[in-house]
């Protein structure tokens, strides 16, 4: 999994049938260097011209081939590292890298070549697994909330949230009777990496020390706000790029990450209203855990406990990767990958596309 972060490759090892068997096994992140996350910028700008998914103008095509090159190095590293063959794993789950996605206009493009990287591992590939639910008008996002049932088998409060907060932030709630909801809430780390990379010596807020600093600006936390994407009714999905951050510009680094910071946890706590009953428990994934000030931005904000995936044994930094190993087998035995209830598409759907070596 490389995510809207952009801050690397996870790879996580699982074992299961899709559906109830899910045994964890080892996980790693290959984080990228500065020259990697250079090309991906690139190809982030380059993609907001694409019309059709096919299409690779300018640097896309290079990006593409390194990607996945970057993706079979990882591969490679990740089984020496755990003293496994390539023959012992059935099929590799490969998301590729998000570059543009518009499901309004049917268009969703992950940069990743599955034959590649199948020929490279000499293991088969299910890779391109938005398309074809963004094909039949679904929002290709967010694909994990089926991996979050899985795991929600060992968590007794119901409903249960699910918050994951890489580049963009996505809930999914269980409730219940298992039923499922769900969809994009807003920014997650994206703009404030962005703005942190601008400002400090580092592309992250490193312990939401920066944001500890400032103080939310209630005016520019207003505009934000006041996004249509708000508006929206769930299910629904977004773009890194989706929201124009210029209007902090006028802000401290300490004040512009207070805001950023709260801006993520104020779309998290107005994205309640859209699933069926408030949840009881809230479990947080994805980097934004690591933030303490996001954290407790949020707890002020939610009326129910806050806490990190590692707090019900879990891992909030492999759990995507994971997902993305679950889906695969469920491509490959025909289930369903996304629902009405979380993307939006007119009836359960399978995906992806296999490559073999």
């Amino acid at each position: 999994m490389s995510g809207t972060s952009l801050d690397g490759i996870d790879v996580a090892l699982l074992r299961t049938d899709g559906e109830d068997v899910v045994a964890r096994g080892p996980a790693a992140t290959y984080p990228y260097r500065p020259d990697q996350q250079a090309v991906l910028h690139d190809a982030l700008t380059e993609a907001k011209s694409l019309e059709t998914r096919d299409a690779r103008p300018g640097i896309l095509a290079e990006a593409e081939r390194a990607l996945t090159e970057w993706h079979a190095e990882a591969v490679l590293q990740f089984l020496d590292a755990n003293g496994l063959t390539n023959s012992e794993i059935d099929v590799i789950g490969f998301h590729g890298q998000t570059v543009i996605h518009r499901p309004e206009r049917r268009l969703t493009v992950q940069l990743g070549l599955g034959p590649t990287l199948a020929r490279r591992t000499g293991i088969p590939v299910v890779y391109d697994m938005r398309a074809a639910d963004v094909a039949a008008g679904g929002q290709g996002a967010p694909l994990v909330p089926v991996y979050h049932r899985a795991l929600a088998a060992g968590v007794t409060e119901r409903p249960v949230a699910f918050v994951n907060i890489g580049g963009v932030a996505n809930m999914t709630w269980i409730g219940r009777d298992d039923g499922l909801v769900a969809f994009d809430t807003g920014p997650g780390n994206a703009l404030l990496n962005d703005w942190c990379e601008r400002h400090t010596d580092i592309p992250y807020d490193r312990d939401g020390q920066l944001a500890r600093r400032g103080k939310s600006n209630p005016n520019v936390l207003g505009q934000l706000l006041h996004n249509t994407f708000f508006a929206t009714s769930a299910p629904k999905s977004l773009d890194r790029n989706t929201f124009d951050a210029t209007v902090v510009d006028g802000l401290s680094p300490a004040d512009g990450a207070a805001t950023l910071t709260r801006f993520t946890a104020e779309a998290i706590a107005a994205s309640v209203k859209l699933v069926p009953e408030p949840p009881r428990l809230y479990i947080i994934c994805g980097g934004g855990r690591l933030n303490p000030t996001l954290i407790q931005d949020l707890r002020d904000l939610l009326q129910d406990p806050v806490i990190k995936a590692e707090n019900v044994a879990m891992n909030g930094d492999s759990m995507e990767a994971e997902a993305w190993a679950y889906l695969a087998v469920r491509c490959l035995r025909g289930l369903a990958i996304t629902f009405p209830g979380t993307t939006g598409v007119t009836h359960p759907l399978s995906g992806g596309i296999v490559a073999r070596p």
